[in-house]
């Protein structure tokens, strides 16, 4: 009975130890195996940058470059064309690819932060990813601040916003200057002011006729420039408008905006203050779904026509929009270019393959 029960233990005993070994086993298989110090690929390869340039890890910025200076006088390619480059009898090639070793040595060792990163790889080997991770941020990282390259993509972006802002501007002008009505007004004032009196001119200061109509021709221009108020993508372009500035005073509009909506709030909300015109008129745009520029080039009987509908009560507004499309669909199913499109659907279609003889 007891060497029944002895060999029970003993039993029990194996298996206990049987699986402790296993688990040891698992675990060492399962463990990160440590990573050489030298892994080729990263800076000098297999090699110590170190001893590439024949000096310690001590030594200073000084004693690099000149141990790097006297290396590549002696395995620069272009002393040894045809020649051995050294005592140990080397081509050409190995010259070049040991020189450019010499030369990875010291862009490693030359600069503290990747010489660090280096050190720091001799030192801990097995942190394999890491030192990868290091290498290629420091490798890919731009040389440039990025910031700078940010300030200057703005300021380019700015420049041609703001030249092509007066191209549209200085096409709308020349547009309303051919126009009769806008030119018989801006004639009219002009004439008023005696910008157009013509006085016979003689001797030297006589001008030809086309001088004269390029100086009326300016004349006009100014005046409509100066009376007439273009609204919307035409409009005389701002400084403040552009990129720049935007970004610039983002913070002053965004705080500018939560000071007018927490008045809004206890307004119209809490106080229930009736709405204004601009208040109304804004609420009206915002049921159109239109920016500030696209509402200000509206007509003003318009806007008088949304105050007295009462638009800014979302019912009448409900209605006024269903009135709008029901008109729409009218003029489209008048209109003989949507007649010929909707028979071309009809007949042809996008989807259907015809031959048509030229």
């Amino acid at each position: 009975m007891r060497g029944a029960r002895a060999d029970m233990a003993a039993a029990l005993c194996g298996g206990a130890r049987g699986r402790l070994l296993w688990w040891l086993l698992a675990a060492a298989a399962l463990a990160p195996r440590p990573a050489r110090a030298l892994i080729e690929g990263l800076y000098c390869g297999r090699q110590v940058c170190y001893d590439v340039l024949g000096v310690s890890r001590a030594a200073s910025k000084a004693e690099i470059a000149r141990a790097y200076r006297q290396l590549a006088r002696q395995y620069h390619p272009d002393r040894h064309r045809g020649e051995p480059a050294g005592p140990g009898g080397e081509t050409l090639q190995t010259a070049h690819e040991k020189f450019l070793l010499i030369a990875t040595a010291y862009e490693t060792l030359k600069d503290e932060e990747t010489r660090k990163d280096y050190d720091y790889m001799l030192d801990h080997p097995e942190e394999y990813y890491s030192h990868y991770y290091h290498y290629y941020s420091r490798r890919l990282a731009p040389k440039v601040d990025v910031r700078i390259v940010i300030l200057v993509t703005v300021c380019a972006i700015s420049v041609f916003q703001f030249f092509s802002w007066w191209s549209s501007y200085n096409e709308a002008i020349n547009y309303l200057a051919t126009v009769p009505k806008y030119r018989i007004q801006a004639s009219e004032i002009a004439k008023q002011q005696g910008l157009l009196n013509r006085a016979k001119e003689k001797g030297k200061n006589r001008r030809s006729k086309e001088e004269i109509r390029e100086e009326e021709e300016e004349i006009i221009k100014d005046i409509i420039k100066n009376k007439i108020d273009i609204k919307g993508g035409y409009q005389k372009p701002k400084i403040y408008d552009i990129l720049l500035f935007q970004i610039l005073l983002a913070p002053f509009y965004l705080c500018k905006y939560i000071a007018w909506y927490c008045w809004w709030i206890y307004c119209f909300n809490i106080k229930g203050r009736e709405y204004g015109e601009e208040e109304k008129l804004y609420i009206i745009r915002r049921y159109m779904k239109m920016s500030q520029s696209q509402f200000d080039t509206l007509e003003d009987n318009q806007r008088k026509t949304f105050l007295e509908r009462q638009l800014w009560i979302r019912e009448n507004y409900e209605v006024y929009k269903q009135e709008q499309e029901e008109e729409l669909k009218k003029k489209m199913a008048m209109d003989p270019r949507w007649k010929r499109y909707r028979r071309w659907m009809r007949n042809e279609g996008p989807g259907r393959l015809t031959f048509i003889d030229d």
